[in-house]
């Protein structure tokens, strides 16, 4: 499965983004039908992402869209309208507000109908976004429900107010968390999906960070969500990508630190050996599996 460091949401009905998104430095590109689409530019959104995907070359990127959720009646049209039309291009499908498996094997079951009809060879993901309390209790059974899920999603703002927390921020994506608690206030959530998702080897991205005008509190955000086991994160403006694809990206010093632990640990299984020590500390197979990871993101990254 590619990288996913960024995805870019970008609004379906704005089309001249698109382009911009295309052209960006962002693994991935998610264009939006839910949230940033105003009720009335719903319809319209479609067509234009439509003509976006099909007159426009997508193959350097990861393309997503996210239909609007199911309990509103824009999303099986969503699904019907953008995958017969142009999933051909679609490397998953974003389904918003999951609050159990069977959202997942509606989607599932029309993307399965569709792909036959058009006798398409490929297969289109999902990608399921934890935003509320009830998904959130459910998340097991998501990550476990269909074999296209690719990715768990973590929404903020919509399971904050799942959950009746204290809005701090203008738009509730992660902003001036330090200031009402005093520690990382979404731990939990957080590593109860990353949980659910590597014990099915998914890839876990993390809620895009509300104020792109403050590199220093998304750095911050971007290097808490990598620690938690997180592959990448949402990105609301291109200024924000390449704050976010320099945190999930192994520095040098993590490279060779890896290429250390791996050559010895090459050289102790020659010997016959177990556990070596790398610089004075200890190496065991838990420290080698952890290299292993590092150098085979760096490998697909093209930097060994």
């Amino acid at each position: 499965m590619k990288l996913r460091r960024t995805v870019l949401s970008v609004p379906g009905h704005i089309q001249k983004m698109h382009d911009k998104a295309l052209n960006s430095d962002a693994d991935a590109v998610m264009l939006d039908l839910e949230d940033s689409v105003p009720f009335d530019s719903k319809t319209d959104a479609r067509s234009r992402i439509i003509q976006s995907l099909l007159s426009r070359n997508w193959t350097e990127k990861t393309v997503l869209f996210r239909m609007n959720s199911l309990d509103t009646p824009f999303g099986y049209r969503d699904i019907l309208e953008v995958i017969e039309a142009a999933g051909h291009v679609i490397d998953a499908v974003v389904i918003p507000k999951i609050n159990a498996p069977d959202d997942v094997h509606f989607v599932s079951r029309m993307l399965d109908g569709i792909e036959l009809s058009k006798r398409w060879n490929r297969r289109i993901g999902i990608e399921a976004s934890i935003e509320t309390a009830t998904g959130l209790e459910h998340v097991s059974e998501i990550a476990a429900s269909s074999s296209r899920i690719h990715t768990l999603v973590f929404g903020v703002a919509d399971y904050s107010a799942s959950i009746g927390a204290r809005l701090i921020s203008l738009s509730g994506h992660g902003e001036k968390e330090s200031e009402i608690y005093p520690g990382h206030r979404w731990h939990f959530a957080m590593s109860r999906i990353v949980m659910a998702a590597k014990a099915r080897n998914l890839q876990a991205i993390d809620a895009p960070y509300g104020n792109f005008r403050d590199p220093e509190g998304l750095t911050r955000s971007a290097a808490m969500a990598c620690a938690l086991g997180y592959d990448g994160k949402w990105v609301i403006h291109p200024d924000q990508i390449n704050v976010v694809n320099l945190a999930f990206t192994p520095s040098k010093e993590d490279i060779d630190r890896a290429g250390r632990v791996l050559t010895a640990h090459k050289e102790a299984v020659s010997k016959g050996l177990g556990a070596v020590a790398v610089d004075g500390r200890m190496v065991d197979q838990a420290s080698v599996r952890l290299a292993e990871q590092l150098w085979e993101n760096a490998t697909r990254l093209g930097l060994v």
